[in-house]
């Protein structure tokens, strides 16, 4: 069985943009069917049954590329990871495990209907790029580097979990949804 990536759960991010909808907790604590938004995506993940790593709210990473260098930093040894935010609840386990055993590519992205979505896997090559991140932008800026340098892979998906993130209270309404369909 090859070695397989480390599951990065983002769930460092403040929120704002909930708040300021008009949500009365953070975005995670929100619930979605009974149950909050952070957990949704932990079971998806730990049913999977790939390694993972939650990186928590920490004054000093105030930024989706920080919580990445963070992430990567704790998990080093890694094989390479799956960057996850952790505001996707309708993530399915299924679609975590087809993104991390995809055939090798130096950045695995998910697509849905053409969208790209969540979560992406960078190889451990990636990783000097990954630990250099800071600030609010995330790793988009390394996955054109090195879509010219080495490879990037699409893998089509059948799950809208991959596209629906909980940024306000409407996302979170249209989640629910989304979840009453399945």
């Amino acid at each position: 069985m090859p070695q397989l990536p480390v599951v990065l759960i983002l769930a460092a991010g403040r929120g704002e943009r909930f708040t300021a909808s008009g949500g009365t907790v953070h975005k995670l604590q929100a619930l979605l069917a009974g149950k909050r938004v952070v957990d949704h995506v932990l079971d998806a993940v730990r049913a999977s049954g790939l390694p993972h790593h939650v990186v928590e709210p920490d004054a000093t990473r105030p930024g989706m590329g920080d919580s990445i260098a963070a992430g990567v930093k704790a998990t080093l040894a890694a094989p390479g990871w799956l960057v996850l935010p952790a505001d996707l609840p309708l993530i399915r386990s299924e679609t975590l495990c087809a993104i991390a055993l995809a055939p090798g590519a130096a950045v695995t992205v998910p697509r849905y209907l053409g969208q790209h979505g969540h979560p992406v896997r960078f190889a451990a090559a990636c990783a000097q790029e990954l630990l250099s991140l800071e600030g609010n932008q995330g790793a988009r800026h390394v996955m054109r580097g090195l879509a010219a340098i080495y490879s990037v892979a699409y893998v089509d998906v059948d799950d809208i979990g991959t596209v629906t993130d909980i940024d306000t209270l409407d996302d979170l309404y249209r989640a629910e949804k989304l979840f009453a369909q399945r």
